[in-house]
């Protein structure tokens, strides 16, 4: 079955549904979720992804990240994914959310409604492999340098939303 993605406006109105990777193709504006999961030592839980995802593989990102299904809500969304690709459960809550485009070297683009979650846990990860390579613990001030520093280690999304959730989550 093929992957929709939900179509909005640029105030998050839903607009319709697309097939995920044809929205990516006509870089269409489409709601999405970014996960950042910290811990008691205020240190960022990010992924390596999996080799085998058709974009980005190998680099490092933030928690989680994907798209709600229709009709299911962004936080609900959230912690399914974060359930998916890193096996563990913790509540979620909204802390910004803002539009942003992104274009890949393989002719795909992101063009998102992101809605930036935050959680809390501290406990090791259950990876899932298909879709995690790695993870680690990472300072929130290390990472805002390293990002600069090492910048094509980390995805292009992460970088734009990292430094937006860094702003906002240091208030």
């Amino acid at each position: 079955m093929n992957e929709m993605v939900i179509l909005v406006d640029k105030h998050d109105n839903q607009l319709g549904l697309m097939e995920k990777i044809e929205a990516h193709k006509k870089a269409v504006l489409h709601r999405a979720f970014s996960v950042f999961i910290l811990n008691d030592n205020n240190e960022l839980l990010i992924q390596q992804r999996a080799l085998s995802k058709y974009h980005s593989p190998a680099l490092w990102t933030n928690t989680c990240c994907s798209h709600p299904r229709d009709g299911e809500s962004v936080l609900d969304a959230g912690a399914r994914r974060l359930k998916e690709e890193m096996g563990f459960e913790t509540k979620l809550d909204s802390l910004l959310s803002f539009v942003y485009r992104a274009k890949f070297d393989n002719g795909l683009t992101e063009h998102e409604f992101d809605h930036v979650l935050f959680g809390y846990y501290n406990d090791d990860p259950s990876i899932n492999k298909l879709e995690v390579m790695d993870w680690k613990w990472v300072n929130l001030d290390f990472l805002k340098n390293d990002i600069i520093t090492n910048s094509d280690l980390y995805t292009i999304w992460f970088k734009i939303i990292f430094e937006k959730f860094y702003k906002n989550f240091n208030k």
